[in-house]
């Protein structure tokens, strides 16, 4: 028996009932031997009581052995299922039905992958992982279609990274209605980190290559202080302007520094992506 699939009695119902609805919701299947729809039904119920892997929990309710339980849920004929939470029944249906109804039935009762993912980005960050937090954020925002709560969220850990580039794009998408004292927090942060982020050295280094947009050097030595600074798209553009003339310069340490800020970026990051493949068509 799966853990998430359960056998209800008289002994567990308050338990598995009551007490376990008010953390997620409970399926409840109330079903007997001699019912062959029953027979049909049970075995999509647990199939996506494994697939949705916790979300719910599958109660079975055997009404021959439990008749007494099954006559206070009111149950009239079998099978009959019910969604409970916090105790109530919210929804369910008598008769076997197609998984695809039963799925839209429980979508309405269930969070969605992008809110358990927020759930496990918040605890990494809460627990200093910022690095595992980024991408898992990342994937929400764009599975919830830039929901304005997760975009916060998904800002406030690229500001932490000093991302402000990323930060500032992510803001800027959020709508006047969702720019509340959370936004204007976040956006007074990004103030700070850009003006923050032009050191002394970065300035004369900037002035050193527009004075001679050639001076590869110069250019190396500023994509090092941005990637320093977390501004790994600038680093990588100016990285990837050297390699297009010269992709051996300063022995290969050019190279090696457009690899490696590709690979601190982490599989899946867009700024990475975008990066890997400007580098293989010059390669190819």
């Amino acid at each position: 028996m799966n853990e998430h699939i359960i056998d209800v009695t008289a002994q567990n119902a308050q338990q598995v009932l009551i007490e376990e609805s008010m953390k997620r919701p409970v399926v409840v299947d109330v079903w007997a031997d001699w019912c062959e729809p029953c027979k049909q039904l049970m075995p999509v119920l647990e199939k996506l009581a494994r697939e949705y892997a916790g979300q719910f929990l599958l109660a079975k309710l055997n009404a021959d052995t439990e008749q007494m339980l099954a006559g206070q849920l009111g149950v009239r004929s079998l099978p009959t299922v019910m969604v409970l939470k916090d105790g109530q029944p919210v929804d369910g249906f008598a008769g076997a039905q197609p998984e695809k109804q039963i799925r839209e039935m429980l979508d309405k009762y269930l969070p969605k992958p992008w809110d358990i993912q927020l759930q496990r980005a918040q605890k990494l960050v809460g627990e200093g992982e910022l690095d595992e937090a980024l991408p898992i954020l990342r994937q929400a925002y764009g599975d919830s279609s830039e929901r304005a709560d997760i975009a916060k969220q998904y800002a406030a850990v690229l500001l932490e990274k000093n991302r402000t580039k990323d930060a500032e794009a992510v803001l800027g998408k959020i709508l006047l209605a969702d720019q509340d004292g959370d936004y204007q927090q976040l956006m007074a942060q990004l103030e700070l980190k850009l003006q923050a982020a032009e050191s002394p050295e970065i300035k004369a280094l900037q002035q050193a290559l527009e004075a001679n947009p050639e001076d590869f050097d110069s250019a190396h030595q500023l994509a090092v202080q941005y990637s320093q600074a977390e501004r790994h798209e600038e680093a990588l553009e100016l990285l990837l302007n050297i390699l297009r003339r010269d992709m051996g310069y300063a022995d290969g340490a050019v190279k090696q520094a457009y690899l490696d800020i590709v690979k601190a970026l982490g599989k899946g990051d867009p700024v990475a992506t975008a990066y890997q493949r400007k580098l293989m068509t010059l390669l190819f």
